[in-house]
């Protein structure tokens, strides 16, 4: 059994005030880039980008994609020209700001106990930095990533939701690998930790302050609070759950997400090549969830909410990737169909009332059913061929070990 511990990062390995970190941050941050743009100008983009990179819900622009197309253009510069400069100040303005932070007591030696335990131990931090920047406050952290292997650290260059998102979660464990194997989340925030994550299904842990009132239903305490739960739980139990109609929804919009994260580090030959014979490729797995959704998940859904008690017929899909050739087809172009489709199921999940999750039909082989029920075997779908992209591409990527 393999045990993945999710660690959020700022209060809850590393001690940040973030009341003096973030003004300390844009003043020098600005201040580097005062010879061409005023301080104010510059503050005033950063901040309107970042809210609208904080409540972005898009599945095919990274976070750091959709903070661009507002922030430089605001500032009337090209990212290119500013690209170099930006890379300086995260290598050598950046570091200056540690002594606004500190180790979060008791972390490092919490971190390290995980490891001896042979779990994997991922950052969940809320992906608003850059990566270098991230990997700084890591190493303010004491937990330096050349030292500590982190199955996975989130940032902005490669997810598409802020923490307050759902489906960031989501996100997040697909990018792990989607197993079906116990996890838990570690955080100190309500708003980015624990509510999030208990709505995706995640078993959470509430890292709270002494003077912090306990919450009933909750794991919770310090570090060695959290150490003796672990201790004296029964691990396998601690599975996430995605019935819930908030964990289906978000899991579904997760999908498009991680897939096109992958797509931008893929070349053409990657997007079509098979692990072994019979094995999908990337291109076949994207192709095949595009079209079920459009012919299959879409058209029952309008079934059963036009149809009273309708019949559902099972329908074999498998055959479409010779049949349809799709390792013939453009990679962009059926990656945008993929999204389009996927959207337009979410959104019309998303517009259901809680009754509506109830409404019956018959499925030709499962029997009688809801539209609950079949958007749970949606997401099993998706997590058999997600994980089944991951790997494809990981083969070409050398990234393989991930899900051995």
């Amino acid at each position: 059994m393999t045990f993945s511990l999710l660690f959020d990062l700022d209060d809850t390995l590393l001690e940040t005030n973030l009341d003096a970190f973030l003004p300390g941050y844009f003043k020098k941050l600005a201040g580097h880039f005062a010879k061409s743009i005023a301080p104010q100008q510059f503050i005033d983009a950063l901040l309107r980008s970042t809210q609208i990179m904080y409540d972005s819900k898009s599945v095919d622009m990274t976070l750091e994609q959709v903070f661009s197309q507002h922030f430089y253009p605001a500032l009337g510069l090209p990212r290119e020209q500013m690209a170099g400069e930006l890379e300086y100040f995260y290598d050598e303005v950046f570091p200056a700001l540690q002594p606004l932070t500190r180790p979060m007591p008791g972390a490092v030696e919490m971190v390290e106990w995980a490891f001896s335990q042979g779990w994997n131990v991922a950052i969940a931090t809320d992906p608003l930095f850059p990566r270098k920047a991230i990997l700084h406050r890591l190493r303010w952290a004491g937990l330096a990533p050349e030292k500590y292997p982190f199955t996975l650290i989130s940032d902005f260059q490669s997810f598409h939701f802020a923490k307050a998102s759902v489906a960031y979660y989501p996100e997040f464990l697909a990018r792990m690998g989607w197993a079906d194997s116990p996890v838990m989340m570690v955080g100190d925030s309500m708003e980015r930790d624990v509510i999030p994550s208990q709505q995706a299904g995640l078993p959470v842990f509430w890292l709270k302050k002494d003077d912090q009132a306990a919450q009933p239903g909750i794991a919770q305490g310090g570090f060695a609070d959290l150490r003796n739960y672990l201790e004296t739980t029964d691990l396998s139990g601690l599975k996430v759950d995605y019935h819930a109609p908030s964990a289906l929804g978000a899991f579904l919009q997760a999908t498009p997400a991680v897939l096109h994260t992958v797509s931008l580090a893929m070349t053409e030959s990657q997007w079509t090549g098979r692990t072994q014979p019979g094995e999908w490729s990337f291109l076949e797995v994207l192709c095949h969830l595009r079209d079920v959704d459009a012919e299959v998940n879409l058209v029952r859904l309008d079934a059963i909410l036009n149809g009273e008690n309708p019949v559902i017929a099972a329908q074999t899909t498998d055959q479409w990737a010779e049949e349809r050739q799709y390792n013939q087809q453009n990679p962009a172009d059926e990656l945008a169909h993929f999204v389009t489709a996927r959207q337009q199921l979410v959104e019309r999940l998303a517009s259901l009332k809680e009754t509506d999750w109830q409404r019956p039909a018959r499925h030709t082989i499962f029997g009688p059913t809801t539209i609950h029920e079949l958007v749970g075997f949606m997401v099993d779908h998706d997590q058999l061929h997600i994980r089944q992209a991951l790997m494809a591409a990981a083969a070409f990527q050398g990234m393989l070990s991930l899900f051995e």
